[in-house]
């Protein structure tokens, strides 16, 4: 089960998302002047409240999150983490970059067309689990994945870092693929639907809990829409509007009758 910690951007709520099922577990107000680090803990125990226990959960989150601390806190509570590393922690950074990435076969490997474009992304992992392995707390695994775009005949390159604390029996490359292309999707699948289709960013709610408040019935839409197996969330809310009546009785049919 994986369960995605994105970073919020400038939005003022950051919600960790449920990339299974498109459900945005949790949220928390992240202070104008601060970021969202001292969000991290509250989240966990609000998504803990919310499944019970947090055993066995993947949590993913972007390169802000790769923090001692937050390593720690994930596994006192039996989860795992799988983070970015970019240059905000050079030590880290550098170490996985000097790992003998040519001596390790790819893993995995998938390859799109679409939009002009041909994508290829290539996942090789590492086991590094070992003393002195790497300067991070309870990583199991190193990942590099390499993005390699051609369109209009000009080829780009991309490589990514990861870790994670899964051991590889419980982690492999294609599994590892699937999971960071989700945490990648979570732009399309919460916030560009939250500024496009709901335009959060023209709303003048922006101080106090006003945007934690109005940010709440867009998260629930999104998601009701989402487990009825809406792709395109415009549409679906259109269809709603319309067909307001069908929305409520979905809604209320699971609740017991009263006699």
């Amino acid at each position: 089960m994986a369960r995605t910690l994105p970073a919020a951007g400038r939005c003022t709520c950051c919600p960790p998302l449920d990339t299974g099922t498109g459900i945005v577990l949790a949220q928390a107000i992240v202070d104008a002047k601060s970021n969202e680090i001292p969000a991290f803990t509250p989240l966990l125990d609000a998504v803990e409240t919310t499944l019970g226990s947090l055993d066995g959960v993947l949590f993913i989150a972007d390169a802000l999150h790769t923090q001692t601390g937050h390593a720690e806190e994930v596994t006192r509570r039996g989860a795992h983490l799988m983070v970015q590393v970019k240059a905000n922690q050079p030590t880290l950074f550098q170490q996985l970059k000097r790992l003998p990435w040519a001596q390790v076969p790819a893993g995995d490997r998938t390859r799109d067309r679409g939009h002009g474009r041909r994508e290829t992304r290539t996942v090789k992992a590492l086991t590094v689990a070992t003393p002195g392995g790497i300067a991070f707390p309870h990583a199991q695994q190193a990942v590099r994945i390499t993005r390699t775009r051609v369109v209009a005949g000009k080829t780009s390159r991309e490589t990514a870092y990861l870790t994670v604390s899964l051991p590889a029996a419980e982690a492999l490359p294609r599994e590892l693929q699937t999971w960071i292309r989700r945490h990648w999707h979570i732009e399309n699948m919460i916030h560009n639907v939250r500024d496009v289709t709901f335009r959060e960013d023209h709303h003048q709610a922006r101080t106090g809990t006003g945007p934690a408040v109005i940010a709440t019935p867009r998260n629930t839409a999104i998601g009701y829409h989402r487990t009825t197996g809406a792709t395109n969330i415009a549409r679906a809310t259109r269809q709603a509007n319309r067909r307001s009546h069908d929305l409520i009785t979905n809604v209320t049919s699971g609740y017991p009758t009263m006699q």
